[in-house]
């Protein structure tokens, strides 16, 4: 095959001489693998294909075989793992379409437009469905915030995902932000979006019909983002944080350009596939809508539209410039197209044909510069069972007496100083520069248990979330993968929705280390379970591995996102208490477990132990008798327990409702423990006098534990436990301490 490849490229020989593969990420016995694949050695833009399709990134070669033990199917699961985003049924020939995503790498080396085009790239993985994104949500995670760095790190990442996510009018919603030291240098970046599409509207991205145009849509390709699929799959050091190159710079203005033009070719029935060029570009895109439509793609390079001079087919191919799609329709259908493009002002070229040979062929200058078989790129990745070994902390954790500290006395000073944590206080500061009102249609603001969004022209409404508690998963993955479901199936129902579906996040150090390994295979097969037991598959998700900093690796943080749906806009519940008089219901039971909690790490400055054990049959009992009595019209509002236990849900409730409340705990346990023990499986619901023997007899046939603990009034968080005074708070001096705990808050 003639060959021609720039001066300044490497020859095949001299590639393999000086094993220049391996500054792409390929190891030795992948490289010889390709070639057996090839037939000959690959040339450089070949080399650079190949390593980007078969990074981690893309090709999950290290957690493919974690990702096989989650349940991914349902009776309501209209689209699974695979494509660019997953599906579930709402009824009505309705779906909603959501994913997440990680932007961790570059947002340490570029915060603002690192999380800027985490943003833009999730949302079109969303409208290349065919949905409408109606809503985006974070999850954030940051080293301690008395550092310079990490607050240079924070202000800049919420700037970034404000300015994108505001200028495209789509509303960001909901998410969460955590501090600690485990994340510093090496921050959590992770977008979720969320979409609405009619039946007949979804897509895939497939390269189908031979002899079919591929056409390029969006601006023209720059070297921004080249090898970013791979700088993604490598840890962090002081030599690959320089690769800013790696780094892709967006345009919010031309996303949205891009966005209406291409839901408008959708909704003209002329699309045979449709893909975004997200990690590894045009490579990625090409070579999987051809895969999933068994046939090949020829790509002519002359006519990829470009900003810069000289570019080389590799940079066009590697290059992750944003905001740029590929589509293909039949050749009838072009002139339409074009036409489409053209009245919104947006680049469309034709670069590409459907072939039926199976390959992916690069042609540049006359010459055919790349010739790859499909199959190999997107199918014969090598999948890695990596080596697991338990760590040694692990066995060690498990003889820690979480209790064993000198009890606190000073319980309220105890409460104010949970509610002053970084972590649990007031994220205002962030969701204030967001545009979370765009389109009219968010019904639950930021602040929450989730955010809920209605859907237009129904009574129907989707409730949204995104949880982890790192700490726990460090200390027990299984059980702390178990917690991230169960947490955030909670926030669903205690805003009136059934819990539809998960979308993950798996964000772990590096895959070649044992002890890694070890907590993604655990904490996988926690969140495994309880998706299974709490019917809640996985549709579709992101792995983000080799997160690591100079003194290890980040706590594992296995993000799920959870969208619920509400069946009426009637069941809408919220954490504020809402009326005097009203009587305050604790649900569930609370046991001595302070390991991995706030109280431990902010009062004694440690996380260790063992988290809070979780029954997943009980967990399913209290769902479903908390969403049943958010329907019957018994709850006034309902919020979660979870991060600073019993006390801290009671001061949320009273800080969201600007009201007060007179509380009865009665216990065996210590005071400080029975305030601040994380205790799963448990929610604090009010509801008004007239419906509280409903909700006991409802909860009883549930088989829900409950007490009524007091009652909604006053201006105090009056605490009293076996009738002994325990906090007594004015509740605008919590509001205070919890509003004013962000130090980097702008001036």
């Amino acid at each position: 095959m003639a060959q021609q490849v720039s001066a300044k490229e490497p020859t095949a020989a001299q590639i393999a001489e000086h094993r220049l593969y391996e500054q792409m990420g390929v190891s030795d016995s992948e490289y010889d693998l390709i070639c057996s694949f090839m037939g000959r050695k690959p040339n450089y833009t070949e080399i650079g294909v190949f390593s980007v399709m078969w990074s981690e990134h893309c090709a999950y070669k290290n957690s493919k075989p974690l990702l096989r033990r989650f349940p991914t199917s349902g009776p309501r699961v209209l689209m699974g793992p695979g494509e660019g985003a997953g599906i579930v049924d709402i009824g009505d020939n309705q779906a909603v379409v959501f994913k997440i995503e990680s932007h961790n790498h570059p947002s340490a080396v570029e915060p603002f437009q690192g999380a800027a085009t985490g943003v833009g790239g999730i949302i079109r993985d969303i409208f290349s469905m065919g949905a409408r994104p109606v809503a985006i949500l974070n999850s954030l995670r940051f080293g301690r915030l008395e550092s310079d760095r990490v607050k240079y790190l924070f202000e800049h990442v919420v700037s970034g995902i404000a300015g994108y996510g505001n200028c495209i009018g789509i509303p960001t919603v909901g998410g969460e932000v955590v501090f600690d030291e485990s994340y510093e240098g090496n921050p959590l970046v992770n977008a979720m979006c969320v979409g609405i599409i009619d039946h007949d509207k979804i897509q895939r991205g497939v390269a189908k019909g031979v002899g079919n145009p591929v056409f390029y849509v969006g601006p023209p390709t720059g070297r921004d983002g080249i090898h970013g699929a791979t700088f993604a799959s490598v840890e962090l050091t002081e030599e690959s944080e320089a690769n800013r190159t790696a780094v892709q710079v967006g345009d919010p203005f031309m996303e949205k350009l891009v966005m209406e033009s291409c839901l408008e070719l959708i909704n003209s029935g002329i699309v045979l596939g449709i893909q975004d060029m997200g990690a590894a570009g045009l490579t990625c895109s090409s070579a999987e809508m051809a895969s999933k439509a068994g046939n090949g793609l020829e790509l002519y390079l002359d006519q990829v539209p470009q900003r810069e001079e000289g570019m080389t087919a590799y940079e066009m191919m590697l290059s992750e410039s944003q905001e740029r799609m590929l589509f293909v329709v039949e050749p009838k259908h072009e002139e339409q197209a074009r036409e489409i493009f053209e009245r919104w002002g947006v680049i469309c070229a034709k670069v590409g044909k459907v072939t039926d040979d199976g390959r992916l062929k690069l042609l540049h200058h006359g010459e055919v510069v790349g010739d790859m078989p499909v199959h190999a790129l997107v199918d014969e990745c090598p999948v890695y069972n990596k080596p697991s070994a338990e760590p040694a902390y692990f066995a060690e954790q498990a003889a820690v007496d979480t209790t064993r500290y000198e009890e606190v006395k000073d319980l309220g000073g105890a409460l104010k100083q949970i509610m002053g944590s970084p972590s649990l206080a007031s994220k205002a500061w962030v969701y204030d520069q967001y545009d979370y009102m765009v389109r009219t249609s968010t019904a639950v603001r930021p602040g929450s248990d989730a955010a809920v969004v209605t859907v237009d022209g129904t009574r129907k409404a989707l409730a949204m979330t995104t949880d982890c508690n790192g700490r726990y998963v460090y200390l027990d993955p299984e059980t702390g993968g178990k917690i991230a479901v169960s947490e955030a199936a909670r926030n669903i129902v205690c805003s009136g929705a059934e819990p539809l579906a998960i979308t993950d996040n798996l964000n772990f150090g590096s895959p070649e280390k044992p002890e890694i390994f070890w907590q993604m295979e655990r904490a996988v097969d926690g969140m495994a379970e309880a998706c299974r037991v709490l019917n809640a598959p996985v549709i579709g998700g992101n792995v983000s591995l080799y997160n690591e900093n100079a003194k290890g690796a980040i706590f594992p943080t296995p993000v799920v996102g959870m969208v619920g749906l509400i069946h009426d806009i009637d069941h809408i519940t919220t954490q504020g208490f809402k009326a005097e008089g009203d009587h305050v219901y604790l649900l569930g039971e609370t046991f001595a477990e302070l390991g991995g909690s706030e109280f431990q790490s902010v009062m004694h400055g440690v996380s260790e132990g063992r988290p809070p054990v979780l029954d997943l049959n009980t967990e399913k009992k209290l769902l479903s008798g908390v969403l049943t009595a958010i329907q019957s019209g018994f709850v006034r509002s309902a919020h979660d327990v979870s991060e600073g236990g019993v006390a801290a849900a009671l001061a949320e409730s009273c800080i969201s409702g600007g009201v007060g409340a007179v509380v009865q705990l009665d216990t065996e346990l210590r005071n400080d423990v029975a305030l601040f023990s994380e205790s799963q499986s448990r929610i604090v619901l009010s509801v008004s006098p007239e419906h509280t023997s409903n909700l006991e007899q409802l909860l009883k046939e549930a088989g829900v534990p409950f007490a009524a603990i007091g009652r909604v009034g006053g201006s105090e968080l009056n605490i009293r436990i076996n009738g002994a005074s325990a906090v007594q708070e004015p509740v605008e001096v919590l509001k205070a301490v919890w509003e004013d705990a962000i130090p980097c808050r702008m001036k």
